[in-house]
């Protein structure tokens, strides 16, 4: 007689009664009640224990990629602000802001269920590795963005990064990419900082060169005692850090900012360099932010 025939509860009973009889053939048993010797044995012990014969619930304890509201809610929200972060900055932030937060495939899942990431957004943030320099101020990278489209004019968004830390050393809204504007707001840099052990550039204007002759800017630079190097021409690895600046700078602030004038893009550019530098989480610094790891010279 299966059990699935009768009430299952009624037969675990009748059966846990008699395998706990002296002597009971427990193998005899599970034959004439058509259940396995596994299953027989199982029953037994828990009848043994005092435990409760029904079915144990198969939901897991803790329910994969999903956490409590209010956590979820946190996640959302600071999302909101940085439409451009991905789980682990998100959940890497939360944590300095002292919220405890599950693991990051469940601050994915989250952002899923909302509909807060694409599948485009997944495929552009798989990492790769580049080379650092070891110290702080061992390397500077400096470029201009090309220019962006304002409501009045055009901004030349001028970048420096250490190479180090990611710290965003310079980030000015500029009229002009000239050789004067550069030198200008490299030398409140160097106040404020110091000065590095060598800057790199591209070939591209202000500081082009054609490999043969130095730049104006490039003796400059050197009078303070800075090495100056070049990017090979069609090689924008070598300016790796600036360039993913950039991209950076475009997606969480270009893209969804409209720059009405230099002074306004001055300001956005402002609060969000301090943004970048001291709260948002970077991968390659082992979610760490940048003004953790750079010092002035």
């Amino acid at each position: 007689m299966p059990w699935q025939e009768v009430s299952t509860m009624t037969l675990r009973e009748e059966f846990t009664r008699l395998a706990l009889r002296d002597g009971a053939n427990l193998r005899q048993l599970c034959r004439r009640f058509g259940i396995s010797p596994t299953t027989g044995y199982k029953w037994r012990a828990r009848a043994r224990s005092g435990e409760p014969l029904s079915d144990r619930s198969r939901r897991p304890h803790a329910t994969p990629l999903h956490c409590a509201p209010q956590v979820e809610a946190l996640i959302v929200g600071l999302r909101t602000q940085h439409p451009a972060w991905g789980a682990r900055k998100l959940a890497r932030r939360l944590e300095v802001l002292g919220h405890a937060m599950p693991a990051v495939s469940t601050v994915h899942a989250v952002l899923r269920r909302h509909g807060l990431i694409s599948p485009a957004a997944s495929q552009a943030a798989q990492p790769w590795q580049r080379f650092e320099h070891p110290a702080p101020n061992d390397l500077w990278q400096m470029d201009f963005k090309g220019y962006v489209p304002m409501h009045r004019g055009r901004c030349h968004p001028l970048t420096v990064l250490d190479d180090h830390s990611r710290y965003a050393l310079v980030l000015q809204a500029c009229g002009e990419e000239t050789r004067d504007t550069v030198i200008g707001h490299l030398t409140t840099a160097f106040r404020r900082y110091g000065v590095p052990l060598r800057m790199t550039m591209d070939n591209g204007a202000p500081w082009g060169t054609d490999g043969a002759h130095y730049t104006r800017l490039d003796l400059w630079l050197m009078r303070q005692g800075i090495r100056v190097g070049h990017s090979r021409p069609f090689h924008p690895q070598t300016q790796g850090k600036d360039e993913r600046f950039h991209r950076t700078l475009k997606v969480e602030v270009l893209q969804h900012t409209p720059l009405i004038d230099l002074a306004q893009a001055q300001r956005a550019f402002d609060g969000w360099r301090a943004i970048y530098n001291q709260q948002r989480p970077h991968e390659a610094l082992g979610m760490g932010v940048p003004v953790d790891r750079y010092r002035p010279s």
